[in-house]
């Protein structure tokens, strides 16, 4: 019986923990002061062309790749990306999620802008 308590409690404890970064959750109207305290900082910080600007926050994914004896190795790697939008009086406006293969150095901020990907919308 206190197996069964302590287990619920653990749990119980491990979901009201979790960080809502995990979810990548915004809610639009946050102030980027609240979202940066939960999220933490972004990989990268681009500017708009509306004097806003874009938090870009990655994450890294491998695939698994089995060889024929059954071990495991890391595969091909993309990357999971969150763009939010700033707006000039420092509140979210809109996010965007991306699947790319390149990292975030390689985001050109003036690629995109040509592309009117910087506008939020």
């Amino acid at each position: 019986m206190k197996k069964i308590l302590l287990m619920t409690v653990m749990f119980v404890l491990l979901v009201s923990c979790s960080s809502t970064k995990n979810s990548m959750e915004v809610a639009i109207g946050e102030s980027k002061s609240k979202l940066i305290k939960t999220w933490g900082s972004p990989v990268r910080t681009l500017a708009d062309n509306e004097n806003g600007e874009i938090l870009v926050y990655a994450d890294q994914v491998f695939t698994n790749m089995e060889h024929s004896d059954g071990s495991k190795i890391a595969g091909q790697n993309y990357w999971n990306y969150n763009y939010v939008y700033i707006n000039k009086d420092g509140k979210v406006t809109s996010t965007r999620k991306e699947k790319q293969n390149y990292p975030p150095q390689a985001i050109d901020s003036q690629k995109i802008h040509g592309m009117n990907l910087l506008t939020a919308k």
